[in-house]
């Protein structure tokens, strides 16, 4: 439905928890079903270091990965909140290790999701792909305001990037 519907959008759809921290076989099966069923042009995944065996494969196949950083709303009950991450050095530097991996894997961008302004500026300045920010100050290559935020439906915290 979205795919027919835009003439010049890049559609990067999401891949389902689940369907790429398991190992690499599963991921790249499910990236391809994805991309034959919607009609996408990328799929987005959550992590780093974690997944980026599943990272190369999927980009080995010709299937185009963006990357995502920070605050990752698959993840949100192994954190317990909507906080923003990598506040702490020890979880900056996994971050900071995180996009170099994302990057030559292959990751055509990048999504950092709530993390420190400084931090996604940083980031951003060290990798040769587009970052995209989400709550992450404006030195990210792109923005992202989410809809639901912008709108005042979601209920479990009250974004700053709205105001």
């Amino acid at each position: 439905c979205v795919v027919r519907g835009v003439n010049r959008s890049l559609v990067v759809v999401d891949m389902p928890f689940g369907t790429y921290q398991s190992n690499s076989d599963i991921a790249l099966a499910s990236a391809i079903r994805i991309m034959k069923e919607t009609g996408g042009h990328s799929v987005k995944m959550e992590g780093g270091e974690e997944i980026i065996d599943s990272v190369k494969k999927i980009v080995s196949a010709g299937i185009p990965v963006m990357g995502h950083l920070g605050l990752t709303p698959q993840s949100i009950y192994k954190f317990g909140t909507y906080n923003v991450r990598a506040k702490e050095e020890i979880e900056a530097d996994k971050l900071r290790h995180d996009i170099k991996l994302l990057e030559q894997a292959g990751c055509f961008a990048v999504v950092l999701e709530k993390i420190p302004a400084a931090l996604a500026k940083e980031v951003t300045a060290s990798v040769n792909i587009p970052t995209i920010g989400i709550g992450a100050g404006g030195d990210c290559d792109g923005q992202v305001l989410v809809m639901h935020d912008i709108l005042g439906i979601t209920t479990e915290f009250k974004p700053r990037t709205t105001h």
